[in-house]
């Protein structure tokens, strides 16, 4: 604590906050001094500020962290500036650049929620609980929540597990939060040894969804193996995950059934714990706070546990929405070859460098992943991905055999891989292959509305089995009511029947969802056209041009402008128009 309680230690206190200002200083000067940066913003407070909060703006961690370490070596105690260098650095992953910062905050009374997170971090990763727990009950935490939980772990870190049992319980009578205290109560115990009270705790339910969470099951797994539950464990797992194991959850399997007890591994001590807490709070926060905050949770969970894999993930996919994609490179790179969730970690790193625009370092790993992993079925399924994206559909189609093969049998979740592959083999003019896969897909899942509208949308563009076709995607539309590409097949199709005057509202729908689709609002001006609405039929051609379609496209829709649809379909040999809906 830095506040004085006596004059021996104010004394004590002013000479702590001296040196925290020093060294803050000295950090913050040092860091400018190597930054290369425009003159007129090196020299200017106003000019460094205004480059960060530019930076800050478009999630760009890196230089905002170096642009306010600027700023700060001009006014050190600014609260504005503390707290957005504190976070700058803390989503980077400098902790340690970040805590003289925190500190210096904490010492001028500025309430910065990711200062005190770091330095709550830094205690428990230190083994000072006392300190942690002081902290928490003097309301300089991260929130009742995370406070609550850290004050248990500390518990467990002094070896008071009395105490421990019931700071997990004073979290779990607060609102809403009982799954979580069940959860870590359940971590701590197994942390100590005492599995079977652990094992009461999820066959009681106590831990809620955070059980159902992949890394929550495999804590439980874990537990039920040392209480000699190894057969209940297998069918759990089965029942959960089913065949599809990625290599972690594979090996685990092997060794339930060899009957080898699996080490618990999810929180080893109270550090481990307290990065638990962080994470556990990254991953509730992940589908509803803004990327940039939940970011800084798995980061202190990184500082606490550097090894914590699915933090690392987490934070590289975070990374990623934030646009972020050498940062994420850079996490997805932390994982080492030896962690079963290498792979993982190397897709995510494919993905991160083909969305920075550096597609050939992408397929570098993908093919060195498939060399060294060759039988795992997702990396031949991304391989086959990329090279569809690419226009290599040969090359794709070889990928997705290979990734069929390993799979084995056809499986519901499958269906995917089916109709990617049918997709690459149509744009290989192989329409019997392309029709067998989509079949197939269809028998894997029924419904699926994307299968049925591009199998429908095919039969209707090579004139077969048309009532078919408008099942199809009728269905499809019923699905997805709001899918302009989809609403625009109803249309098209039903324009190829010759039901001129129904097909009117569904093009017209599909544009207005897609609006700036060249090949819907080409589709809606060959309605208006076979219908007698021959200048909004204009309209639209010239509104589809506008949208840049492909230059095969665009010479037609010009076409059609120069001499109207009935004589391009003449010039084109197709059948004409049954009826046009005018008064000429």
């Amino acid at each position: 604590m830095l506040s004085p309680v006596s004059k021996t230690r104010g004394r004590a206190v002013i000479l702590s906050k001296l040196r925290i200002w020093t060294s803050t200083v000295a950090m913050a000067a040092g860091l400018a001094a190597a930054m290369p940066v425009a003159p007129a913003l090196a020299e200017s407070l106003s000019g460094a500020y205004l480059a960060s909060r530019q930076a800050r703006y478009g999630s760009d961690f890196a230089a905002a962290a170096q642009y306010l370490s600027m700023a700060l070596a001009r006014d050190p105690s600014h609260p504005l500036l503390l707290d957005s260098a504190i976070q700058a650095f803390v989503s980077v992953g400098k902790i340690d650049l970040a805590l003289p910062i925190a500190r210096k905050a904490e010492a001028d009374g500025v309430g910065s929620q990711a200062g005190r997170m770091i330095l709550a971090a830094n205690e428990a990763k230190t083994g000072q609980f006392e300190a942690l727990i002081a902290r928490a009950e003097s309301e300089k935490g991260s929130g009742p929540l995370v406070d609550g939980l850290m004050i248990a772990w500390a518990q467990v870190g002094l070896g008071d597990m009395s105490a421990a049992l019931k700071a997990f319980d004073a979290v779990g009578k607060e609102r809403g939060l009982a799954s979580f205290a069940q959860y870590h109560k359940a971590l701590a115990l197994a942390s100590v040894g005492d599995f079977e009270a652990a094992e009461k705790i999820f066959v009681a339910d106590g831990a809620g969804a955070l059980q159902g969470t992949r890394r929550g099951m495999i804590a439980r797994l874990q537990i039920m193996s040392q209480v000699e539950k190894t057969t209940e464990a297998v069918a759990l797992m089965d029942q959960v995950f089913g065949s599809d194991l990625d290599p972690e959850l594979r090996e685990m399997r092997g060794d339930l059934e060899a009957g080898k007890p699996l080490p618990f591994s999810l929180a080893r001590g109270a550090a481990d714990g307290t990065a638990e807490v962080f994470y556990s709070i990254a991953g509730a926060l992940s589908d509803e706070a803004n990327p940039d905050y939940t970011l800084l949770y798995t980061r202190a969970a990184l500082y606490l546990r550097p090894g914590h894999t699915d933090a690392a993930l987490l934070a590289a996919g975070l990374l990623e929405d934030l646009e972020q994609h050498e940062l994420a490179v850079e996490v997805y790179r932390s994982v080492p070859q030896d962690d079963p969730a290498f792979h993982a970690a190397e897709l995510g790193r494919a993905a991160a460098l083909r969305a920075a625009g550096k597609d050939e370092a992408a397929m570098e790993v993908l093919e060195q992943l498939a060399r060294t992993s060759p039988d795992l079925p997702a990396v031949h399924v991304t391989i086959g991905d990329y090279l569809r994206a690419k226009d290599d559909f040969k090359g794709a189609v070889a990928a997705y055999d290979r990734a069929l093969a390993l799979y084995g049998d056809s499986q519901p979740s499958l269906w995917f891989l089916f109709y990617a592959r049918g997709i690459a083999h149509e744009q290989m003019k192989d329409w019997q292959a392309s029709e067998a896969d989509f079949r197939k897909a269809l028998e894997l899942n029924p419904n699926q509305p994307q299968v049925l509208n591009y199998l429908g949308y095919s039969l209707v563009e090579r004139g077969e089995s048309l009532d078919e076709a408008l099942d199809m995607i009728e269905r499809a539309v019923a699905s997805r009511p709001d899918s302009g590409y989809i609403v625009d097949s109803l249309g098209w199709v039903l324009f190829r029947l010759g039901r001129y005057d129904e097909a009117v509202g569904h093009m017209e729908r599909a544009a207005e969802l897609v609006a700036v689709d060249p090949i819907i609002n080409d589709h809606l001006g060959d309605v208006y056209w076979s219908v007698g609405r021959k200048l909004e039929a204009e309209f639209q051609w010239q509104r589809a041009l506008s949208f840049e379609p492909e230059e095969k496209d665009a010479a037609r829709i010009r076409r059609k402008l120069e001499v109207g649809l009935d004589a391009v379909l003449a010039e084109e040999g197709a059948a004409p128009l049954k009826v046009a809906n005018d008064d000429n």
